[in-house]
């Protein structure tokens, strides 16, 4: 197995080429997907801690399309720290669209899941119904969604990204659009559309590599001081950790005294990061 250390970084040709033509964008694109399946392909990789991470990504880009203030601090708390009865508010609800668009392999129902508001037959029809190489595939099915319903822009990048993934074979959505368009981008049509598309995947491509690297990295360490860990519960734990973007003590599988304990234990051998600076309500992640 290679170590996280040797994971690629995008080549500096990708990203430093001027797009100019719709031709040079669908190449440079391509390259850049190319990478990514490549990065994607390694065991070292923690898949579901990344998928959920780019999540967090893909809901902080909506939020700020919408015009709201919450950032990724603010949307962990509306979601890990939710009380049973609460409302996670509408900068939450976002983040937990795209928590469920990520956490189950590639399907109509896990997309029904993710998008209630949207019928399995209108979803399955958006998603079969376009032709063409996978950005161009992304773009249509983002253009059809938003000519159907104006106002759903997050449906419409979901299922763009669930486009992408189906075209590309991917077995569950990776969430890239979001994060590499701009507000003006999500109004083109047409070709205009198609290299926002792929500007947007270069830059996303290339910082969802980047992440890749670096769970990698912690979560090879954390592995490795596993055994250290003597608390029952702790390799439950530690399991959480690799797949989920942030932690709450209270969410462990461990007395509340307990958890707090080991997570302090975790942030003093360096294998996991309290999120929040706080004294209270923390969160912790790789």
């Amino acid at each position: 197995m290679q170590t996280p250390d040797m994971i690629p970084g995008m080549p500096a040709w990708i990203t430093s080429a001027r797009v100019e033509t719709l031709e040079d964008a669908a190449f440079l694109s391509g390259a850049a997907l190319n990478h990514l399946q490549v990065v994607l392909d390694r065991p070292d990789v923690p898949h579901v801690l990344l998928r959920d991470r780019l999540a967090l990504r893909a809901a902080e880009a909506c939020v700020a399309f919408s015009g709201r203030p919450e950032r990724a601090p603010e949307l962990r708390d509306a979601v890990h720290l939710l009380r049973p009865g609460d409302l996670p508010g509408p900068a939450g609800e976002t983040y937990i669209t795209w928590r469920r668009a990520v956490e189950r392999p590639l399907s109509t129902k896990a997309l029904c899941r993710a998008l209630p508001d949207f019928q399995a037959d209108r979803i399955a029809t958006w998603l079969d119904a376009v032709q063409g190489a996978p950005v161009t595939r992304a773009a249509m099915v983002f253009e059809a969604v938003l000519t159907e319903a104006p106002r759903a822009d997050v449906p419409a990048l979901v299922l763009a990204d669930a486009a992408l993934a189906q075209a590309l074979g991917w077995d569950h959505v990776v969430p890239l659009l979001a994060a590499g368009l701009r507000h003006a981008d999500l109004r083109k049509q047409g070709a205009e559309l198609r290299m926002a598309c792929h500007r947007a995947l270069i830059a996303s491509v290339r910082a969802a590599v980047c992440r890749a690297a670096e769970l990698a990295r912690r979560a090879a360490h954390l592995r490795a001081v596993a055994p250290k860990l003597r608390a029952r519960g702790a390799a439950d734990a530690v399991e959480m950790f690799l797949t989920r973007d942030a932690v709450a003590p209270a969410a462990l599988p461990l007395p509340d005294r307990a958890a707090r304990r080991l997570c302090d234990r975790l942030v003093a051998l360096g294998a996991v990061r309290e999120l929040t600076g706080r004294d209270t309500y923390r969160l912790y992640g790789l």
